[in-house]
């Protein structure tokens, strides 16, 4: 256990210390500043303000820190956190491939699924970290500019629609997030996956880019709908029955299990691709 927490702790390394990761922090955060300045400006709150009083509630007690924040995590963290956890997944493994520095890891005396394992346990905690990095800051900076307040929460696709006070709705937005990060883990692990063949780090990024936005194409599609329990984007979304009152926790248990499922057949097929490449040219 030592010399794999050893191994973890070295693989983290190269990754932070790569500029690159930090792309993703970066962008959310900027992404963050620039929506809650043009929701403070008079034709933002226009639109909000409709929204919020068209569905019951009082703007000046639901447009609130709580609010803006989970607006601004459900919006964004689909379209650019699966670009950034494709990105950095994909990279994992082709990247070393096509700098050379796979082989001389594998001249070491240990297993290439030690070595995979751990690498797939950085993509992991990348996941997570970015997800609640950018669930954080995002709630930071609403609370910041707007305060604190209930929480407003309304998905249209999905029926869910309810309204909290401060203290449960802030429970409940924490609880989302590492909900969230689970459903996000599914897209990182494709690309992980992706990483493994025989393919430049971009090629796995983009791959996984467009079998994740076809997924969700189809979704969107209304005369699809008989289909999506066999979409990833279906299982993905359970997440937002966290403010679901009651939340569903045997339907969220199924679609996890899914998800989970899913994550174990991505990484051992490649696994299994990863053992049976030869490295040597």
């Amino acid at each position: 256990m030592s010399l794999f927490l050893f191994q973890l702790r070295g693989e983290l390394w190269k990754l932070f210390a790569r500029k690159r990761t930090y792309i993703g922090y970066g962008v959310f955060l900027s992404v963050e500043i620039l929506v809650m300045v043009l929701m403070h400006m008079p034709q933002g709150q226009r639109g909000i303000k409709k929204l919020i009083e068209g569905h019951g509630g009082i703007f000046e007690e639901y447009f609130s820190g709580l609010t803006v924040a989970l607006m601004m995590m459900a919006i964004t963290l689909f379209v650019l956190g699966g670009l950034y956890l494709s990105l950095i997944a994909g990279d994992l493994v082709a990247k070393e491939v096509e700098d050379g520095t796979m082989r001389m890891t594998l001249c070491r005396p240990v297993s290439r699924l030690r070595v995979l394992t751990v690498k797939y346990v950085v993509c992991v905690i990348y996941t997570f970290t970015l997800v609640i990095f950018v669930g954080a800051t995002a709630l930071a900076v609403g609370l910041l500019m707007r305060g604190t307040g209930g929480l407003f929460t309304l998905f249209i696709g999905v029926d869910v629609f309810e309204l909290y006070d401060f203290g449960p709705g802030f429970a409940r937005y924490l609880l989302s997030l590492p909900c969230f990060a689970l459903s996000m883990l599914t897209m990182s692990t494709f690309a992980f996956q992706l990483s493994c063949w025989n393919v430049k780090p971009a090629s796995a990024t983009i791959s996984a880019l467009s079998v994740f936005f076809v997924d969700w194409i189809l979704h969107e599609m209304p005369y699809f709908e008989s289909y999506r329990p066999w979409m990833m984007r279906t299982h993905m979304d359970t997440w937002i029955n966290v403010f679901r009152e009651p939340m569903p926790w045997p339907k969220m248990l199924e679609d996890y299990s899914i998800l989970i499922g899913l994550d174990a057949t991505f990484f051992i097929v490649g696994a299994v691709v990863f053992a049976s490449r030869d490295f040597k040219s």
